[in-house]
């Protein structure tokens, strides 16, 4: 990655329990992805046909809340995610650009306070160079306001979280 921003897979402790329960109580059913392309949340690429995978209910809010204190309230939201059925090495260090940038795709960056209240967001269609600069314009803009405390990026097709990107 070539910016400040850094985008943050599921945390490791989150994923062994989604991969128990997950946040919606329910059990978690992995099976051998036979087409491959999945986004996993927890090494943030595409999944490769052959790999075992779940799809987990995750909110991901509700857990940055319990590491911070904070109360979200009626923003609080779980959805459906991703995630290797197994422990995997977490994201490639050495990987450039940001996670899930299809070329054509559109993301939102939702900004969300210290409290967890929604304070904004944005939509980006990511453009034909894969979208480096144009999501570095689009995570500067959110941090601006110093009354953001972290933004999820989310996919617009399926309104599905894609990761967390905390103030640089």
């Amino acid at each position: 990655m070539t910016s400040d921003y850094r985008p943050r897979p599921i945390p490791a402790t989150a994923l062994k329990e989604l991969r128990l329960l997950d946040d919606a109580g329910r059990p978690a059913l992995p099976y051998p992805d036979d087409e491959g392309g999945a986004p996993l949340r927890c090494c943030l690429r595409r999944s490769r046909v052959g790999e075992r995978i779940a799809l987990v209910s995750y909110a991901p809010l509700r857990r940055w809340a319990a590491e911070t204190g904070a109360d979200p309230g009626a923003y609080d939201e779980q959805g459906p995610v991703f995630v290797h059925a197994e422990d995997c090495a977490g994201p490639d260090p050495h990987a450039t650009g940001h996670a899930f940038a299809n070329s054509g795709a559109l993301r939102v960056f939702r900004r969300y306070d210290s409290r967890g209240h929604i304070v904004g967001g944005r939509l980006l269609k990511v453009p034909e160079d894969g979208g480096n600069a144009a999501f570095d314009r689009a995570l500067t803009e959110a941090f601006a306001d110093p009354g953001t405390a972290l933004v999820h990026v989310r996919a617009v097709e399926h309104g599905c979280y894609l990761y967390r990107v905390d103030r640089p």
